[in-house]
């Protein structure tokens, strides 16, 4: 089971098929919900049925050539939110869009002429590029973890092209396992891990490749950031050089899944857990706010932990365009997705170099 700091909503899907409330405690309407994960196959129905539960904001599991990635809406932070929260990462790192072809991809990232020779050598396939981000990348903050760089594969899959192309939209399909399990290479694997989780898993066999897809940063030196599928030898046959190797920094906010790299953080001073806003300082609220004459953003009125992940980004982002100096954050939960949202605001809490 999964627990959603949410309030349940009338409207959900029926393709959730969401099950009895387990709990309800304080003010939040904090819930535990098991959904019953459905077990699809690899055909036409199976697919327009993974594409409606991608568009209501579900979390669709499927095959790729590398391993089974768990699938939502790349735009949609709140599902994005319930993505880490079945996955129960502890942290939000950057995730891979996945988008059908090439075309899809220019308007998601910004291509160099390396990164445009790597992509018609090896598109479909095991390989993700990290570019600069187009402005209207259709890919959220939390999904980027608030970065301005982009991870972007086109898988070669055809499950995956098929759900892609009824989709219409980048799909962040990170592995679909519990943070710190093995990845799946087969629908069983997934189901073991993720059922009660999610809302369904598209069954197309085995996976072919069975290990993640090798990361190449194109920002700047093209580097290595995580070796996968695709050898890299083969890359530097294709670019005439060889590709610079990623350093492993102390912090951990990765650059692209499987690298630790620079982190997002606000050029204003953050203080935490704060009771109220001093007159100089912004507030970035969660749940009940105090009264404040300065600006004011909530994560969440309502107390919604995957509301509040899905904000965090981007009222970050909108306070520090304010030209405020001093952010105060109010108290964040620890629990469930707390957790992350917590460990992302300790970083901008940091002392600034």
């Amino acid at each position: 089971m999964v627990r959603y700091q949410t309030a349940l909503h009338s409207d959900w899907p029926r393709s959730y098929n969401r099950r009895a409330l387990k709990r309800k405690r304080d003010h939040r309407k904090t819930v535990t919900v098991e959904l019953a994960t459905q077990l699809l196959t690899a055909d036409a129905a199976g697919i327009a049925a993974a594409a409606r539960c991608l568009t209501a904001g579900g979390l669709a599991a499927f095959p790729t050539e590398t391993v089974y990635g768990l699938g939502a809406d790349a735009g949609n932070g709140e599902a994005v939110a319930r993505l880490y929260a079945a996955k129960g990462r502890p942290a939000f790192n950057p995730l891979i869009a996945h988008v059908v072809d090439s075309a899809a991809a220019l308007q998601v990232g910004i291509f160099n002429p390396d990164a445009e020779r790597l992509a018609a050598a090896f598109w479909p396939g095991p390989l993700t590029l990290v570019l600069p981000k187009q402005k209207d990348c259709g890919v959220s903050d939390l999904a980027l973890a608030g970065l301005d760089s982009v991870a972007i594969r086109v898988p070669a899959h055809r499950t995956a092209r098929a759900l892609l192309a009824a989709f219409g939209r980048p799909v962040v399909a990170p592995s679909a396992n519990r943070s710190g399990h093995v990845s799946p290479t087969s629908a069983a694997h997934v189901l073991g891990d993720l059922r009660g989780r999610i809302d369904l898993v598209i069954d197309g066999g085995p996976c072919t490749v069975g290990v993640e897809s090798t990361i190449v940063s194109c920002l700047g030196a093209l580097t290595l950031l995580r070796p996968g599928g695709l050898p890299r030898e083969a890359i530097e046959r294709v670019l005439g050089r060889p590709l610079a190797l990623a350093a492993v920094p102390e912090d951990d906010a990765p650059l692209a899944p499987g690298m630790l790299s620079s982190h997002y953080a606000p050029r204003a001073d953050v203080r935490l857990d704060a009771q109220d806003a001093r007159a100089d300082e912004a507030l970035l609220a969660f749940g009940q706010a105090p009264a404040h004459q300065g600006l004011t953003l909530n994560l969440s009125p309502r107390g919604d932990l995957v509301e509040a992940a899905a904000n965090l980004f981007s009222h970050l982002r909108a306070l520090d365009a304010s030209g405020t100096r001093h952010i105060a954050v109010m108290t964040i939960p620890h629990e469930g997705l707390g957790e992350a949202i917590n460990d992302r605001l300790a970083r901008a809490a940091a002392p600034k170099p």
